[in-house]
């Protein structure tokens, strides 16, 4: 029983896990778009569970086969999760960038639909709508089918499957999953250096993805409150949104570019 509280260690330690720079950073881009607290904390639980299952997985495929993860996959791994956060923050600010384009398309005059006859067909006007999280504009008239950035995979993606929840769980599952795969071999060995009963370290492994996941959902939880009381004003809703990107693509960047020098 003498290792009950290391096991039990694990749980913090899992908590404080959660407040890595670039697991709250992963996790800010999707809760910025989130219209509710519990919406946002569904995302800290989902990347949670992603988190949770490969730390499982590979740490315990470590400590109970004597695995050695070599040094190059290692590295692979981490660049995996830079290239994830790039990812993450150009998404984030495409989205600023189409909500900055759709404030500032001038809306049509309240008569011009009457006098829409004495204007070229191909003309036409602009009227945005939103798919899930994708808001975009398209044209009125011939040609109405035409819309922008639609050529786009990630646009395509957002108008067709952004109602699915399934697509909506997809994102901080999958991110979670990349986290995890990262950091289980440094969790396993750090467990090993001190848990030398598998079953033990086992248990270890579990408390602290759960751990991982109480501390994820509760700091999305906070990192939701700013996002959720600006909706009502929009230069700063989008400017918070804009910084997220911003410090995501920074954060990847800076990763690879260690990676790439050590």
């Amino acid at each position: 029983m003498q290792s009950l509280p290391v096991v039990v260690l694990g749980f913090l330690l899992g908590m404080l896990h959660a407040t890595d720079a670039d697991h709250v950073i992963a996790v800010s881009t999707i809760v910025s778009r989130e219209r509710s607290l519990g919406s946002a904390v569904r995302v800290g639980f989902l990347w949670g569970v992603g988190h949770t299952f490969t730390v499982f997985i590979v740490g315990a495929a470590i400590i109970l086969f004597n695995l050695v993860i070599p040094h190059r996959l290692e590295q692979a791994m981490e660049f995996c999760v830079a290239l994830m956060l790039i990812l993450l923050g150009v998404i984030t600010l495409m989205w600023v960038r189409r909500r900055v384009r759709v404030a500032l398309t001038p809306a049509p005059a309240e008569g011009l639909a009457e006098h829409a006859h004495d204007k070229p067909v191909s003309a036409g006007h602009l009227h945005m709508h939103a798919h899930g999280d994708h808001v975009h504009a398209h044209k009125h008239g011939r040609g109405a089918a035409e819309h922008g950035d639609a050529g786009m995979p990630l646009t395509w993606l957002d108008r067709h499957l952004g109602g699915l929840s399934v697509y909506q769980a997809l994102r901080p599952l999958s991110i979670g999953i990349v986290h995890g795969l990262a950091g289980s071999a440094a969790v396993a060995l750090l467990v090993l250096a001190r848990i030398r009963e598998p079953g033990w370290a086992v248990a270890y492994l579990l408390l602290f993805g759960v751990g991982t996941t109480a501390g994820m959902m509760l700091i999305t939880s906070l990192v939701a409150v700013p996002f959720l009381r600006t909706h009502r004003l929009p230069a700063l809703n989008v400017s918070l949104q804009a910084a997220g990107g911003l410090l995501s693509l920074g954060l990847g960047c800076f990763i690879a570019w260690h990676i790439g020098v050590s």
